[in-house]
């Protein structure tokens, strides 16, 4: 723990240069999010960028007020991630007449207590997670923003790499999507099957490979490639109702209609999985946590040091409370008194877990697409056994999925967040309130690009797929009793049961299954650099690979882009 600093901590600069942070990453997340399903954590990112701006521009040198820049910042990130995996749902609900769109209120208002929430319920998780366990976490995350902030220039010179990235995305997107000087996919025709091998153009795409790694971008070709040369021509042949959408519409169409929905049984088992593989975790995280909080007191008037100050209990229950009984009041959130409660039991149940996981596996890795799934699935069915069905029921449903799956991002995000703050020597409460103030702008912002991008080029179109949000809603209406391919679902499940018998990652490789191959290919060829350069230099820690801030720069590039051409596509229809 750095004892010797600057005591200038939360202040004016930093809260204003965190929530741009914040609104740049979570846009850049929730374009990229709508588009492949796949989000990448910003912390790095945000510290790296942090130091340049406020080391080189503004010339201030206090660690802990660029340790704050970047927890503000990287709440937006985390939060676009819960809200995309779900949110979208509502909207391909209107598409099909089953229900009014949603406007903007309820977006922010869902958005909003759910970041609330998932800060204030890792408050009385701090110490027995972050302080306790100090040993037994490691917080990678945490860990390699706290590597950044202590690397002082070395670690501000590195931002100019971020920006070279954010500036080239941009270029390419430009000319590739808003001028069409060149195409945007460089399509291979095979005549044999009807369709084409394509490769994306898109730098984001390229960055996503790359921060992935080798390993996960190979397994998601090798489930575009089993989609493609396997499936397709199998159900082509063998499938009647399938072989005349091969007829009428090549391979894509057949790929639409059926090899989509075996990746979509693929995605739920293998969500499913990992939430049995880690229920004994989840057990013992859920128990720790209760005894933590039990016994998280410092003494009857004895001295707290700063380093050990969160904000006051008290304040905190009273928090908690309040945002409880207004999802329940408020009727643009439409979960009701049931709903409010079951958002109460997941939210901390999966704040605990999520807290936990993200300090074992980093929150790369942090299996919130099974948590929301669960969520799903056990809301969907209390609803239903309580009378509320039909559409009232599905909204109710996605709603309540939606604030437990960004109270879970944002409890992970929180969580990595403190660990940095603990390794400097940051004070807990004003991290907590720098959270705060990052869920606050981020889910007053997240609507609006949701709003913004569905007018645009509607969600489920092939600009913004929202593959995650297609999975859920595949999954209340299933529940609730709408007409599904089942078959088709089921022989996805029992291809993810298979792989991991074979110790095969599901979630990537089921993913890859789901997503179009042109966008796993680019993914992939990012995955190939990666192995390349490692082979090469060695493989380095995120903090110290340029490689690494170059391909965030490229994807928060990319996206912004993205959302600009989503605005000009709207002035100039």
């Amino acid at each position: 723990m750095d004892t010797g600093r600057s005591k200038r901590e939360i202040t004016v600069t930093a809260v204003l240069l965190g929530i741009l942070l914040a609104v740049v990453f979570g846009a850049a997340n929730a374009y990229l999010g709508l588009r492949v399903g796949l989000t990448v954590s910003a912390s790095v990112p945000a510290a790296v960028i942090s130091m340049g701006v406020l080391r080189f521009v503004l010339r201030r040198d206090s660690i802990l007020e660029n340790n704050m820049v970047q927890t503000i910042g990287s709440a937006g990130e985390s939060l676009a991630a819960g809200a995309i995996f779900t949110m979208p749902a509502l909207y391909l609900w209107a598409q099909e007449g089953i229900c009014l769109e949603p406007g903007l209120l309820p977006l922010t208002l869902i958005a909003l207590a759910g970041g609330v929430l998932g800060v204030l319920l890792m408050v009385p998780l701090r110490r027995p997670l972050i302080v306790e366990e100090e040993k037994s976490l490691v917080y990678p995350e945490g860990r390699a923003c706290a590597d950044v902030l202590r690397a002082g220039e070395v670690g501000a010179r590195r931002a100019k790499v971020v920006f070279w990235g954010v500036a080239g995305a941009a270029l390419v997107k430009i000319v590739a999507g808003g001028l069409k000087w060149v195409p945007e996919t460089i399509a291979l025709p095979i005549r044999s099957i009807r369709g084409a091998l394509g490769f994306e153009v898109s730098p984001a795409l390229l960055g996503v490979g790359y921060v992935v790694g080798p390993k996960i971008a190979t397994l998601l070709f090798a489930g575009a490639a089993l989609g493609w040369v396997v499936l397709i021509p199998f159900f082509s042949f063998y499938v009647p109702d399938a072989a005349t959408a091969w007829e009428q519409g090549g391979a894509m169409a057949v790929w639409k209609g059926y090899v989509r929905y075996v990746g979509a049984g693929a995605i739920a088992m293998g969500g499913f999985l990992s939430l049995v593989r880690s229920m004994p975790l989840f057990a013992r995280t859920f128990a720790q946590s209760v005894k933590g909080i039990r016994a998280n007191g410092t003494g009857n008037g004895a001295f707290v040091p700063p380093t050990e100050r969160d904000l006051p209990m008290g304040r905190v229950l009273a928090g908690l409370t309040s945002v409880i009984v207004f999802i329940w009041a408020v009727p643009a959130v439409p979960v009701g008194f049931l709903g409010a409660v079951l958002i109460a039991l997941f939210g901390f149940f999966f704040a605990a877990v999520s807290a936990r996981m993200v300090g074992l596996v980093g929150s790369s890795n942090n299996p919130i697409s099974g948590m929301t799934i669960a969520t799903l699935v056990i809301a969907s069915l209390v609803l239903k056994s309580a009378g509320t069905v039909g559409a009232q029921g599905m909204l109710a449903a996605i709603a309540i999925g939606s604030v437990v799956c960004i109270v879970a991002a944002i409890a992970g995000d929180t969580a990595q967040d403190l660990k940095t703050g603990r390794i400097l020597g940051a004070t807990p409460w004003k991290q907590q309130v720098g959270e705060l103030v990052g869920v606050t702008a981020s889910a007053l912002t997240i609507g609006g690009v949701l709003v913004l991008l569905h007018k645009a080029w509607g969600f489920g179109s092939d600009a913004i797929s929202a593959p995650q949000a297609m999975l859920m809603k595949t999954i209340v209406e299933g529940i609730m009793g709408d007409a599904l391919p089942w078959g088709y679902l089921a022989f996805g499940a029992g291809l993810a049961l298979v792989l991991a018998a074979c110790r095969v990652q599901v979630m990537p490789f089921a993913i890859g299954l789901y997503l179009p191959i042109g966008l796993n290919a680019t993914m992939f060829a990012g995955g190939l650099v990666r192995y390349l350069v490692d082979r090469r230099r060695g493989e380095q820690p995120e903090s110290e690979n340029s490689g690494v801030l170059l391909s965030a720069g490229l994807i928060a590039g990319e996206g912004l882009c993205g959302i600009l051409l989503a605005v000009l596509t709207l002035v100039l229809r």
